[in-house]
């Protein structure tokens, strides 16, 4: 009998998705084969304090770590593990040999966490430091969009600081990019959370406001009037595929955090209504966009089409999607024909090919 993959998966964390991570790390403990995998549940805090222990999902959601223990991960690639500390000492808790971030935005899904991974040198589920940070910032990744012919809305990106000290000049330079609507968006963070649509000056000042609160790079950008929303899956390395495309129909004023998490009023049509050439030309577009931004292992690609003029834009890679029970990413690859179960199977099996292939990689050069 082959002995089983220590996999830790990793949930909650210091983001404005922390509750979407728990919502979505159920969905993944609930299913995955234990049979072929020796679990580890890591949770981070609000805070960004890790934490192992009995019901730690329950304990984690109700910000209650009185009999939790207190682990870190020791980035060295001599010996990467997870320690407990104990009267200020480091403890061997658990060795792993590969993890699984089930985690959305800042500090998990930036490039950060990756990072750490990298330098302890242990296998982990998507894409790494520079395809996570590309993708993860709405202003850089536009600019990536662009220089690869890739279709995408008009937009600009402000600092806070410029917001906080000259609001005037920043209402002026937004409204100079379209007419309304505008929406304002946090440049580092998912699941709709800070995201305003703007349809005149007082809600763009506010919308700009509010998203100055979640991150210090703030994006502006042209709104569709009643757009389709539509997301593809994407799963590889090297050779990306893709899963059919699927369609969401907000019943809010666009496809909201409370729609996407909470109220699950939203419709999701799959597969989307559309010809099989605009299906070729988005899957085609996601796997040029996933490719040139070197993501690995999964992510999900939302477009916008104008209903008007029928112009397809990509919207934004998101590198860890959310994975419950209704999120659009497993939805997809269901109905594409891949299970839930066997799509994390596959999503670890990829991690380990990314591992093998970094460690490929000469570290030493010498005279």
């Amino acid at each position: 009998m082959n002995e089983k993959l220590k996999l830790g998966i990793l949930y909650g964390g210091r983001s404005g998705e922390h509750e979407v991570s728990l919502m979505s790390a159920r969905s993944v403990l609930s299913v995955i084969n234990r049979d072929k995998f020796d679990i580890t549940e890591i949770g981070i805090t609000r805070q960004g304090q890790w934490f192992v222990g009995e019901n730690l999902w329950t304990m984690l959601k109700n910000e209650n770590y009185e009999n939790l223990s207190h682990v870190i991960l020791h980035p060295t690639p001599e010996n990467p593990a997870i320690y407990t500390i104990k009267d200020g000492k480091l403890h061997p808790y658990v060795t792993l040999d590969v993890v699984f971030p089930i985690m959305h935005g800042t500090y998990s899904e930036d490039g950060t966490l990756q990072g750490l991974l990298e330098l302890a040198d242990i296998a982990y589920v998507g894409a790494g430091v520079l395809g996570s940070s590309v993708c993860m910032d709405k202003g850089l990744f536009k600019a990536v969009m662009i220089s690869n012919n890739i279709p995408t809305l008009p937009f600009t990106v402000f600092n806070r600081k410029e917001i906080l000290e000259n609001p005037e000049k920043c209402l002026k330079a937004a409204e100079a990019i379209a007419a309304y609507p505008l929406f304002t968006k946090p440049a580092n963070l998912g699941s709709s959370v800070g995201i305003s649509k703007c349809s005149g000056p007082s809600d763009l000042l506010e919308g700009l406001m509010q998203a100055a609160l979640f991150d210090r790079r703030i994006v502006v950008e042209k709104g569709v009037q009643n757009a389709r929303e539509i997301e593809v899956s994407i799963l590889g390395n090297e050779n990306p595929s893709a899963s059919i495309p699927g369609e969401v129909i907000p019943k809010d004023v666009f496809y909201t955090y409370s729609e996407k998490y909470i109220n699950d009023t939203a419709d999701l049509v799959i597969p989307a209504g559309l010809t099989e050439k605009r299906v070729r030309e988005i899957q085609a577009l996601a796997i040029q966009a996933y490719k040139a931004t070197d993501c690995a292992g999964l992510a999900r690609v939302d477009f916008l089409i104008d209903r008007k003029s029928d112009a397809l834009y990509l919207n934004e890679i998101n590198t860890i999607p959310g994975f419950t029970k209704i999120s659009m990413y497993p939805k997809l690859w269901e109905a594409s024909g891949l299970s839930y179960t066997d799509l994390i199977e596959e999503l670890i099996n990829l991690a380990l090919a990314r591992k093998n292939q970094r460690d490929d990689t000469e570290r030493e050069f010498r005279f």
